[in-house]
């Protein structure tokens, strides 16, 4: 059953590409013409997103660090502990790339657009500290003249009669025939949306380094090891506790819900991942490849729970806060363009979490800051490990006991070496990340698009 599931992906897989080149072929004279055209009329096919987005990224990151500013200066450290080193900042620039790819296509455009250029009381709101000083009273030394100090006694501030710091915009423009243009423009709430993403994502890794008993993170000492699993716990408590306060400012229920959503999808995925091997009755076998039922044997159960597990851990935070920044954009219940962000981050973040679990069998990772076959010392078995156990069936009493007998690891490691699970896995990697790569014809030519592209290719050949 395995080298036919593994033929039949190639097959398709090798079916597509032969469709696209011959569509390609057909149309040589339209891109001929294309490339006739003046260069900066052009679309550079291999848009870099991280040099598109550098700098909202710089300002992303800077503006971030002063937002999460605590008058505790051991929280303050660790809240910040994650965001001084180097990483990928893969969520946010999901994020910044769909609202360049999608601003002025969601028929609310015009007014959402509107009101960020004339609502200046609204950047302010979203640019203050997290807290109210009239309510909470929490000192962030980043923010002295916003926050209030606990060094003196609280001073009651009345305000004078009929005033308000808040200046009302000017009433909207009677709404014009939507032409559904990109803008290449990136919105203020956009910006901070990304912002919120990354936030989650760190608070995740926190959590995570915490129960997984991590001792590094991207090269250097993991927050539990740099200052104790309780205040590691606190500091991503913290961090959510500032996301949702901004989160709140945003002005979208809608996206208000499909953040919140995620919060609770990480620890479903969690306790899903403690649970280990599901109980659920394996499908029927299929002579079709489908992404809902790609394992049809004995251990299909686990296969259900491991996708879902990753969806839920990694995929979540991916495809709805992509589709939480066309929200943000003007797109209306019904088009399209938030179906196209789901189902892009959907499928990247699994394909992006298949590749994950195969660099752990990467004789490298210990060099990049991942101690080598740390998911077996785990107990926990991804999707290399159910692979072989397709072709050793002695891996699937080892996978039901969470390799916990001594020896376990080191035979299990062996067996996977020996077969194709590492391959296998990167090969239903690739079909996810084609499946989020095919979504984006929905869209129209720009550079983001371009960069989107780019990134489904680049999440499968990435070795780090």
């Amino acid at each position: 059953m395995g080298s036919w599931l593994t033929v039949s992906i190639r097959v398709a897989y090798n079916a597509r590409r032969i469709t696209r080149l011959q569509s390609a072929r057909q149309h040589g004279a339209r891109q001929h013409s294309a490339l006739a055209q003046p260069q900066a009329c052009r679309i550079a096919r291999t848009s870099d997103p991280y040099v598109l987005l550098a700098p909202h990224l710089e300002q992303m990151r800077t503006s971030l660090l002063t937002l999460l500013g605590s008058s505790h200066p051991s929280l303050n450290a660790i809240a910040q502990y994650y965001f001084l080193h180097p990483s990928k900042q893969l969520r946010p620039l999901l994020v910044l790339l769909f609202a360049r790819a999608t601003n002025g296509l969601g028929a609310d455009f015009p007014q959402v657009n509107w009101a960020a250029d004339n609502a200046r009381a609204h950047q302010q709101e979203l640019d203050a500290p997290l807290t109210r000083k009239d309510i909470l009273c929490d000192w962030n030394p980043s923010m002295p003249d916003h926050t209030a100090s606990f060094q003196t006694a609280f001073e009651l501030h009345i305000p004078p009669p009929n005033s308000s710091s808040y200046i009302p915009p000017p009433p909207p423009p009677p709404p014009l025939p939507h032409s559904q243009v990109l803008t290449h423009t990136l919105l203020p709430t956009q910006l901070r949306l990304a912002q919120i993403v990354e936030m989650i994502h760190v608070a995740s890794l926190l959590h995570d380094d915490v129960l997984d008993k991590s001792s590094l993170r991207r090269g250097a000492p993991s927050a539990p090891a740099a200052f104790g699993n309780k205040l590691a716990v606190l500091g991503g408590d913290f961090l959510l506790g500032r996301a949702s306060a901004a989160l709140s400012r945003l002005g979208s229920h809608e996206v208000v819900e499909l953040i919140a959503s995620v919060i609770a999808n990480l620890v479903e995925g969690e306790i899903l991942q403690m649970k280990g091997s599901g109980t659920e009755t394996p499908p029927s076998p299929s002579s079709a490849i489908d992404l809902n039922d790609l394992h049809s044997s004995p251990s299909s159960d686990k296969w259900s729970i491991y996708l879902k597990k990753t969806y839920l851990k990694t995929a979540s935070l991916m495809a709805k806060g992509a589709r939480a920044a066309v929200v943000l954009g003007g797109c209306r219940e019904g088009e399209v363009w938030k179906e196209v962000a789901y189902a892009y981050g959907r499928n990247l973040g699994i394909a992006f979490q298949l590749i994950d679990d195969t660099l752990d069998f990467s004789s490298s990772t210990a060099q990049l800051g991942k101690p080598g076959f740390a998911d077996l010392r785990l107990g926990l078995a991804t999707g290399p490990a159910l692979y072989a156990a397709e072709e050793f069936p002695e891996l699937e009493a080892m996978i039901e006991r969470r390799f916990s007998r001594d020896g376990d690891v080191e035979t299990a490691l062996t067996l996977i070496s020996s077969s194709r699970g590492v391959e296998r896995t990167r090969e239903l990697a690739r079909l996810h990340a084609e499946k989020a790569r095919e979504v984006l014809a929905l869209l129209p030519r720009s550079e983001a698009r371009d960069a989107l592209e780019g990134l489904t290719e680049g999440v499968v050949k990435r070795r780090w």
